[in-house]
């Protein structure tokens, strides 16, 4: 197939967008796909933003050229970067590059740019849903804007072929809001990177030279993680905090929890062997529509207490692989945490269940399945073509019927 892949984040900034993006990528080079990037740049000088054309020299990621458009940084978080430019320009770059599906990765502002544009080709989009932004408006100290961007999401995913969501909270979700051609497409999850015999008893006597259990958190140190809920563990007995990651929150939190330990960003082997050396994983954050770091925890064999909304909710089996507590309910966080760090037969035992769960869901699994969708989506767009072309039709004799006059 022929796909122009539209991220509204990028390398260089790693996130879950970025992430899959990327096993996506690898994926399709796999397969032989034809394939270019749309993403933003590092720089608003770096392109050109009438630019309608594509470089000469693109960039290249997996082997597949990426276009810039120009970005601007968020104030409180210059690291992500929210695209500029025009509709008109990405409109003339799907011309040139006539795909046969535009995947539109976590929409808001390019992807919305993409998906107009794509529509008024007559291109089918596969719009992945995989970030709550409107959920973000509180955290950030914008409560009015929540129900603006509400309106915003329903507006970008009704105008896309195919929305595809990552969990049944995401699905119901959507869906109470009127938002139809949903598909559920989850993620996979690199088995061998994270796998329980990078379990490293080096690492750990370095992060807890007094022997003292392990409860990690992986992600981004942002203020929707609610990371600041682990405050709740920081003083447990026997225990010490481990929290692998960096982003704006990370001074706060350093404040917020003086015992525990701060390992930074880590990736590829590195992460592997911090995830496996954990004994408990915990996330608090509410804002999860998947929550890929539980599966990667599960993969190493590690049980996790996550927060009973969202994603979670479909990927932890409360008292087989974990615990889930209810929103704000910080002392039954504490409470699981404290059974699966005493207990550890239960502790064991779930582990082991959660690493039998993800076994099978591998990239290779997962994409395979979007190829599907995309598939799907091209035949939905044909049949929503011939819709609004036979309403077209007799719209226009309609009018010729009314008004004899009109040519």
């Amino acid at each position: 197939m022929k796909v122009v892949v539209v991220a509204e984040s990028f390398l260089p900034h790693m996130n879950g967008v970025t992430n899959s993006v990327l096993k996506v990528l690898a994926h399709l080079r796999r397969r032989g796909d034809d394939v270019t990037v749309i993403a933003p740049s590092d720089s608003f000088l770096e392109s050109n933003p009438l630019a309608e054309h594509l470089p000469q020299q693109p960039q290249l990621c997996s082997g597949f050229p990426v276009v810039r458009v120009p970005s601007i940084p968020l104030p409180d978080y210059p690291k992500v970067r929210v695209a500029a430019g025009f509709v008109m320009r990405i409109r003339h770059l799907l011309e040139q590059l006539q795909p046969d599906v535009v995947h539109v990765a976590s929409p808001f502002v390019l992807g919305w740019r993409a998906i107009q544009a794509a529509d008024a080709l007559g291109l089918p989009t596969v719009s992945i849903y995989q970030t709550e932004v409107p959920t973000y408006a509180a955290r950030y100290r914008v409560p009015w804007a929540e129900q603006l961007m509400w309106q915003h999401v329903e507006r970008m995913h009704n105008a896309s072929t195919l929305t595809l969501v990552p969990s049944s909270f995401c699905k119901r979700q959507l869906r109470e809001r009127g938002i139809h051609r949903l598909k559920t497409w989850r993620r996979g999850v690199d088995l061998d990177l994270f796998a329980p015999e990078r379990r490293s008893e080096r690492l750990r006597k370095r992060i807890a030279p007094g022997g003292q259990k392990l409860i990690g958190f992986v992600g981004r140190l942002a203020a929707e993680k609610q990371i600041e809920d682990l405050a709740e563990l920081d003083t447990m007995p026997g225990t010490r905090l481990v929290i692998i990651g960096t982003g704006p929150e990370e001074k706060m939190l350093r404040r917020r929890l003086p015992n525990a330990y701060f390992a930074g960003f880590q990736s590829g082997d590195g992460l592997g062997s911090h995830v496996a050396s954990l004994d408990v994983f915990v996330h608090p954050g509410e804002a999860e529509t998947f929550c890929q770091t539980i599966q990667e925890a599960f993969a190493a064999a590690v049980p996790v207490v996550a927060v009973g909304r969202g994603g979670p909710v479909d990927l932890v089996d409360p008292g087989r692989t974990g615990w889930l507590y209810q929103p704000g309910d910080l002392e039954g966080m504490r409470a699981a945490v404290e059974h699966l760090i005493n207990d550890d037969d239960a502790r064991f035992r779930a582990g082991a269940e959660a690493h039998q769960e993800v076994q099978g869901r591998t990239w290779e699994a997962i994409c395979n399945q979007l190829i599907g969708h995309y598939a799907r989506a091209v035949d939905v767009n044909d049949r929503l073509q011939a819709n609004r072309a036979r309403q077209y039709i007799t719209s226009s004799w309609v009018s010729r019927a009314l008004l004899p006059g009109v040519n």
